[in-house]
């Protein structure tokens, strides 16, 4: 192996301790060192950096801490067996998003520990659990604020050990990500599921605009596909104070509103796909089976934590936007 060096940066918005974690935790991720190899003592790192032996101990103790380096009292540090840690911070909890870690998951070998934690469109709390976790593991999976540019927090994160996924529009050609698309995608959904859709007299989209993070992007594309093929179409809030009936279709943002319309359907007797059309955002397995089958629209949240998994063990750069897909069930 090359020898272990490390160079302060005295412009970093990192702490010493944390400098040196990353230097570490990212020698480990790139192969630069391997089990058993063996770092610079606190004297000679000391000597080699200029950084104080109590910096040096208080960051080997906190990589002692997280398996990452193991010590004996006469040979020193090393690096330990080969564990990997992995931060994963996503919106919210939801059943797809469930597909997505479970998929993560599987996909990992045993050595690897995933976190997974939740920032739920809160700014404090996004920002608080980066900045409080850099340099504290081997790779970062990030689902950013919302469909713009990345939050300034992401760019702290190494870009090497960074994947930025579902939303986000990264400008910086070196930061993976594996997102999706939300106004072309939706439009061509729509116009690909036309003729089901024309069998209705009013189409509405249910985008309560004051409680969701969905990029407002759909509302474009919605507006524009009921332009352009002469569709009666409206956006609503929410479905709780409006009637549903016969020769309605809508599409569906929120599992919420879906259930509520599928009920209304119920307790009036409307039968879905004939009476009253339903398209729903983001395909999930009970989608599969509700009534005769929900029509969707989404990616593939397994193949996003399939492809996620790869990027931690194969350390390449990856840079996918998921296709949409429209999946016609009997609720159309």
């Amino acid at each position: 192996m090359s020898e272990f060096t490390f160079q302060l940066n005295e412009s970093s918005n990192l702490t010493k301790v944390q400098q040196l974690i990353h230097a570490v935790t990212q020698a480990v991720a790139t192969g630069q060192l391997k089990e058993g190899d063996f770092l610079p003592s606190v004297n000679k790192l000391n000597k080699d950096s200029g950084v104080s032996r109590d910096t040096i101990f208080k960051a080997y103790t906190k990589l002692k801490q997280q398996n990452i380096v193991a010590s004996t009292p006469t040979k020193g540090y090393y690096i330990a067996a080969e564990k990997f840690k992995v931060f994963v911070l996503l919106d919210d909890f939801s059943s797809f998003k469930e597909q997505l870690y479970k998929n993560l998951r599987k996909n990992l070998p045993d050595r690897y520990s995933v976190d997974l934690m939740f920032h739920h469109y809160n700014e404090e709390v996004f920002e608080s659990l980066i900045m409080t976790n850099i340099g504290r593991y081997s790779m970062y999976l990030v689902m950013n604020l919302n469909d713009g540019p990345l939050h300034p927090a992401i760019k702290k994160i190494d870009s090497d050990k960074l994947l930025v996924m579902d939303m986000g529009k990264p400008k910086l050609e070196e930061v993976s990500y594996i997102n999706q698309e939300f106004d072309k995608a939706a439009y061509d959904c729509l116009v690909e599921g036309e003729q089901l859709l024309k069998k209705y007299d009013n189409f509405y989209l249910v985008y309560p605009q004051s409680q969701t993070p969905h990029p407002k992007d759909v509302m474009k594309a919605f507006n524009r596909f009921c332009k352009n093929y002469d569709m009666k179409g409206s956006v609503i809030n929410s479905v709780d104070d409006h009637e549903v009936k016969k020769g309605d279709a809508y599409w569906v943002i929120k599992d919420s509103h879906l259930v509520n319309i599928v009920k209304a359907c119920h307790e009036k007797e409307l039968e879905l796909g004939v009476d009253v059309g339903v398209l729903a955002y983001n395909d999930t397995p009970m989608k599969e089976v509700i009534d005769k089958g929900i029509t969707t629209m989404s990616i593939d949240f397994v193949r996003m934590g399939q492809m996620a998994a790869q990027y931690i063990l194969q350390k390449q750069q990856v840079q996918t936007t998921l296709p949409t897909m429209l999946t016609v069930r009997g609720s159309l």
